[in-house]
């Protein structure tokens, strides 16, 4: 075949429908018989095939009376169809053969088996992230069934091969799955498998492994006796020793059998295989002294590479260097840890101390655990953190720890592997920790690292006064730091200068002693020597609790604009009084921050520009949450029940720029809210928490905006504001009803309404009614639920709340199809869905089509019911709503179950849970757990389907729940399939 100049090339599909294209143009390969030809040619790389090996291909036992000549009919016409390309079908000694001069053919079937060939060596190479990739890429060539359609024993005998070959990979893929931690996104996909292939005693013992590992044990034993039971019906033997063996090692929970280094499945296959974090903070290039410490330090870091683990904890006051030295001495080890170095500032010295089970998913994730890899609970993490570093040589530099119970989650605990802590409280209580206090530095030392920042001209002229400021330092490090800084940058201050002046401070020498007052102090050196606006942003920049400030929320404070602004943080950096968190953001070491505070109380001059300060950046957040808010829910009408503001914020040119504006601020918004507690401000912060309530339903923020609600509603009680109360009461509804607390969301919601009637506030009075029918429906209650949301609707309609009507009318839907009007509750859900797709509200609309999909679901029409959940789907998948993304998922296992698609239905209920773990609370993760039951019971396994009930049953128990009832019966001994 001569392709020449720009002649596409042919290339054939045999891993589904048989096909042939050239480029892009598909070429017609004719009747079955005569692509059954093809597929006979193709399979067999090039080599001839002779007409009576042909013909029993095609025909097997009964050949046609005619059998050579119609072969030669479908040779005839195959090469009509090739056209230009048809001397690839070579007729030789009697038969024929497909192949090109050119080199070998473009099948499917020849690229699959070329990647499954380099994943094996990939494999074998320990390169197992690029073997995943590899069996992906072969694994994405299979379209539907193999050979589709066609007749004949060749191809049926081929089409088995095919899928068995199809399934060898799966299992080959799924392995590393579970080698990398994806054992919570393997169990969908491996439930589903078992069901279409039950008697793949492989697959079993995959899902088994990865229940397990996901705490799931009781469902992972249940899938042995499930297995068992079956074998013994279907075939009369028992399970596989590898089977059985599994079983035991679960039963005694073989610690073997945890979840095994983490490797990164997104990786591309050219990258490296296990990701290797280097977290460590930037030594200094001036680092100075502590000889002894940086030797006894390494020393002890190097058994590592032993058979012990390695603890270093070093001690001292604020600002004494520890930070420092553990970053220089870590930089210099870092040779003996070439599997990565970890770093975590873990708060200890301020309010808000980090908690151990947030450190530990950020380490998990930086060493390629998957989200929906990484468990909840403290203990698990710490088990699954220690069992990814097995075998690996990591340091873990935990900076700035409360206690030794905060730092006991954190070691690595394994042979290899070293931690490094600095902490101000000394670790008596740390078991098998080297404790090294860290004491101020020698006089020696604190004249040199002065002398290596101020520079050596200017101190060996004025040695006595360079050894009187290092001696007013208290030779504490940070103290010295900041000194010599402002000096350097001060060409016309001799030293003698900053003796001078640091001579006459409140008698420095006894304030830099001992505790914070030595860090105060060394603070008030670099302090009196800004300028006056440095020192204004200093001071008024400290006010804000976030753990860090945008460049723009800066800028409200100091209400001045974004390049001032940002000219005299970057200056405030250059001083280290100020830390560049990111571009674009910054943040204060928390004593700084302190500090900070205490010289606003001090200096700010009058005392109500702190005040006014807070107002800029309280008024900044709520006026860009309002331009988001806006933008995610057009037509809704709270932007116009909101306290004015009069500092404006930012403007969004799309939705997807102002959610991740919402997410990448949410501590800082939250902080803020909560820092609005006295009597002018409270209802800011009520319109601040109502406009941001998405953070409730994403899942990462959820908890902290319940406590900032809970927080905020006991401020406004002490303070006798009821319009606020009311307004707190409203969101704490919202965030309990989608965690399934309905008992304290009806009793929120029950007084919001009640204090907005008083308050005669038409958003909450709108909005608690409609709240209360979404419960009342939740719980049964059916003609509360209808009454309350006629009411609301009403009084949307009132308030020109079009948005909100849809909304009040779809959760009608839901009413009217749970007492069985299932035609109105269509048109309901219709009219919603109307009203937001006139106003673009597309965030609103997936909501809608949402409860659409469940009528359709009730009537039975099942493909439109996946159609619109579908495409709600991809919307909250699109704005970060995990636990609608979850809900949606379950809701789509109903409509596979509906549909007699068991299997599908176990798949999609698998992704419900883990979409919603860690929100959505106990009573819809019962409900979805019912539902997987009811499915793995359809496809037989029926002992794993008793666990999801039992576990179920249970949760209803306790939650006092009726659905309890509808659970015993599914575990009842007369319960059928």
């Amino acid at each position: 075949m001569d392709d020449g100049p720009g002649r596409e090339r042919l290339r054939f599909t045999v891993l589904g429908p048989v096909r042939a294209w050239r480029g892009a143009t598909p070429l017609a390969a004719g009747s079955p018989q005569q692509r059954a030809l093809l597929a006979a040619l193709l399979l067999r790389g090039g080599r001839t095939a002779t007409a009576s090996e042909l013909v029993d291909a095609l025909w097997g036992d009964t050949p046609p009376h005619a059998a050579l000549a119609a072969l030669r009919t479908y040779a005839s016409r195959l090469r009509k169809a090739l056209g230009p390309d048809a001397d690839v079908l070579v007729s030789e000694a009697g038969g024929y053969a497909i192949r090109s001069a050119d080199g070998p053919l473009a099948l499917d079937h020849d690229h699959a088996e070329q990647y499954a060939a380099e994943a094996e060596k990939a494999k074998a190479a320990g390169d197992r992230g690029r073997a995943r990739g590899l069996l992906d890429k072969a694994l994405a060539l299979w379209d539907g069934e193999p050979l589709a359609g066609l007749p004949g024993p060749y191809a049926e005998t081929q089409r088995t091969r095919l899928e068995e070959w199809w399934l060898s990979l799966t299992e080959s893929r799924l392995e590393l799955d579970l080698e990398a931690g994806c054992h919570a996104d393997a169990v969908s996909e491996l439930t589903a498998l078992t069901a279409a292939h039950p008697l793949a005693e492989r697959l079993r013992e995959l899902l088994m492994l990865a229940l397990y590992r996901s705490g799931r044990q009781a469902e992972a034993l249940a899938v042995y006796t499930d297995t068992r039971r079956l074998l013994a019906d279907e075939l009369g033997v028992d399970p596989c020793a590898s089977l059985s063996e599994l079983q035991q090692r679960i039963l005694r929970a073989d610690p073997e059998l945890d979840a095994p280094t983490v490797t990164s499945l997104d990786a591309d296959p050219a990258d490296p295989v296990v990701p290797r974090p280097q977290q460590l903070p930037a030594t200094v290039a001036d680092f100075t002294g502590r000889a002894a410490f940086v030797a006894e330090l390494g020393d002890q870091l190097a058994t590592a590479e032993g058979s012990v683990m390695a603890v270093s904890a070093l001690t001292g006051i604020g600002g004494v260097g520890k930070t420092t030295l553990a970053v220089h001495v870590a930089h210099a080890a870092r040779d003996h840890f070439p599997d990565g170095q970890l770093y975590v500032d873990l708060q200890g010295a301020g309010h808000n101390p980090s908690e151990p089970v947030a450190v530990l998913g950020a380490f998990l994730r930086a060493l390629g655990t998957p989200d929906a890899s990484i468990p909840e609970g403290l203990a698990e993490r710490s088990a699954l953190f220690r069992s990814t570093l097995a075998g690996r040589r990591v340091l873990a530099l935990l900076d700035n720890a409360r206690d030794a119970a905060q730092v006991r989650p954190l070691l690595p605990g394994t042979e290899g592997c070293a931690a490094l802590i600095t902490s101000r409280a000394r670790m008596i209580d740390l078991a098998g920790a080297h404790l090294i206090d860290l004491d101020v530095m020698s006089p020696e030392e604190a004249l040199a690292l002065f002398t290596r920042i101020v520079g050596e001209e200017r101190v060996t002229s004025e040695r006595q006064a360079a050894m009187a400021v290092v001696g007013a330092c208290g030779f504490l490090p940070l103290a010295i730091r900041i000194a010599a800084s402002r000096l350097a940058a001060r060409r016309t201050w001799t030293v003698s200068t900053l003796a001078r002046k640091l001579a006459d401070e409140r008698r420095r020498l006894d304030e830099l002693r001992a505790g914070d007052l030595a860090v105060k102090a060394t603070f008030e050196l670099g302090y009196k020597q800004l300028e006056p606006a440095q020192a204004r942003a200093f001071r008024l920049l400290g006010l804000a609790d976030g753990p860090d400030i945008s460049l723009a929320a800066a800028a409200a404070v100091l209400d001045m604009d974004i390049e001032e602004t940002e000219e005299l943080l970057e200056s405030l950096v250059d001083t280290s009084l100020l830390e560049s968190a990111a571009p674009g953001r910054y943040r204060y070491h928390d004593l700084v921050r302190l500090y900070a505070r205490a010289c606003a109380e001090r200096d700010e001059h009058p005392p109500s520009e702190r005040d006014a300060a807070f107002f800029r950046l309280l008024d900044f957040y709520l006026a860009t949450a309002a331009c988001m808010y806006a933008l995610e829910r057009p037509g809704d009408r709270l932007v116009d029940h909101m306290e004015s503001t009069s500092y404006p914020g930012l403007v969004f040119a799309d939705r997807a720029t102002a959610l991740e504006w919402l997410f990448s601020e949410a501590g800082c918004l939250l902080a803020c809210a909560r820092q609005s507690g006295g009597p002018a401000t409270l209802r800011r912060a009520a319109d601040l928490l109502l406009l941001t309530k998405d953070l409730s339903e994403s899942g990462a923020d959820a908890l902290q905006y319940e406590q900032a609600n809970i927080e905020l509603l006991a401020a406004a009680r002490e303070a006798g504001d009821q319009y606020a109360e009311a307004r707190f009461h409203l969101a704490l509804t919202y965030a309990r009803t989608l965690w399934g607390r309905l008992d304290e969301a009806d009793e929120n919601a029950k007084s919001a309404m009640l204090l907005g009637l008083v308050c005669e506030d038409p958003f909450v009075t709108s909005f608690a009614p409609n709240d209360r029918g979404i419960i009342a429906n939740a719980q049964r209650r059916h003609a509360d639920a209808e009454g309350y949301l006629r009411q609301a609707l009403t009084a949307f309609r009132e308030d020109r709340n079009r948005q909100s009507e849809a909304s009040a009318l779809c959760n009608l839907s839901r009413v009217h199809l749970d007492t069985g009007r299932v035609d109105s509750a269509i048109e309901l859900a219709e009219e919603g869905i109307a009203i937001y797709r006139r106003l673009g509200a597309r965030r609103r609309l997936a909501n809608g089509m949402y409860a659409l999909a469940l009528a359709y679901t009730q009537a039975m029409r099942l493909e439109e019911a996946t159609e619109q959940l579908m495409a709600a789907l991809a919307i909250f998948r699109d704005s970060r709503q995990r636990f609608w993304e979850g809900m949606t998922h379950f809701r789509l296992a109903e409509v596979e179950l509906a549909a007699r698609r068991p299997a599908t239905a176990a798949n999609r209920a698998e992704q419900a849970l883990t979409a919603l773990r860690g929100i959505g609370g106990d009573s819809w993760r019962a409900t979805i757990l019912t539902t997987l039951g009811q499915a793995l019971h359809q496809i037989g396994h029926t002992g794993r389907a008793r666990v999801c009930w039992q576990e179920a049953l249970a949760t209803f128990e306790r939650l006092g729940s009726s659905e309890s009832i509808a659970v015993q019966a599914l575990l009842s001994p007369t319960a059928v399939a």
